[in-house]
């Protein structure tokens, strides 16, 4: 693919300062399907990140792309680049949100960078989202993605002679499935094989960034309620593949590959 250059960089920048507004009623069944997704069989004491069981994509059949993103352009800009992916995120929690009641979200898109480098062209969006109800702030956040070119295949990843001390998880394919339906993720590369191999050069499903994320928030919330939560993508991990899940200081967490190559790394404070 041709190199991206200045004068699209600054045509998809053009994009930075655009915004939606959406309404909502944040009713609890969202929340328990989303609860129920991460394994959890009662939220009474919480549930992580649950502000993502809320104001959910869904978009036509007519505005799906080939790879079961939202096509861009409409709030997103149209980036060239054929892959995107959720590469990290920076979430405060000035208040809990009230479960029942109506909420609005304000997303604007906040910034576009491009970086040209050994492995090709990227380009981040950052998008900025303030969660209100009843006029008052009660989640914010930064979420970044990225855009890149195919790039070359990549192998499975070779697991280890040992998994390092943490929580095991393995989750499968309808796990896969199942957080993809509580957060309207129609990435194709989470539920369907043929494409994530044949199409996206990848050895197998992908778990969600924001699955893991999620998982790693609960570890977290274990330690008690949280102001704030961030968390950075470094490696992609694949279905059938332990993962381990462990807290590497008070306030920081990791997600493990089997082969012993960090994956995503996560920052935590407290209320």
């Amino acid at each position: 693919m041709a190199a991206v250059t200045q004068a699209q960089v600054e045509e998809w920048q053009e994009a930075v300062g655009r915004e939606k507004v959406e309404e909502d009623v944040l009713d609890p069944r969202p929340l328990r399907r989303f609860a129920q997704a991460l394994g959890l069989a009662d939220e009474s004491a919480g549930v992580p990140l649950a502000h993502w069981a809320y104001f959910l994509p869904s978009p036509l059949d007519s505005e799906i792309g080939p790879d079961g993103h939202p096509r861009r352009g409409d709030f997103l800009p149209d980036v060239s680049l054929p892959r995107r992916m959720f590469a990290g995120s920076s979430i405060e929690v000035p208040g809990d949100l009230e479960i029942g009641a109506p909420a609005t979200q304000t997303s604007r898109v906040a910034e576009l960078t491009h970086k040209a480098g050994k492995s090709g062209d990227l380009v981040f969006a950052k998008v900025e989202k303030h969660l209100e109800q009843e006029g008052t702030l009660r989640v914010r956040e930064v979420q970044t993605y990225v855009y890149r070119d195919e790039g070359a295949p990549i192998a499975m990843p070779q697991p280890a002679p040992e998994l390092p001390e943490g929580v095991v998880w393995e989750p499968d394919e309808v796990n896969l499935f199942r957080f993809s339906a509580a957060t309207a993720n129609g990435h194709r590369i989470h539920y369907d094989q043929p494409y994530a191999t044949e199409v996206e050069g990848y050895p197998a499903l992908i778990v969600h960034g924001p699955f893991i994320a999620a998982k790693l928030a609960g570890l977290a919330m274990a330690k008690g309620s949280l102001a704030s939560f961030s968390f950075r993508a470094m490696a992609p991990l694949f279905v059938g593949q332990p993962i381990v899940l462990k807290g590497t200081s008070e306030h920081a967490f990791e997600a493990i590959r089997c082969d012993g190559v960090p994956a995503m790394a996560a920052q935590a404070t407290y209320r």
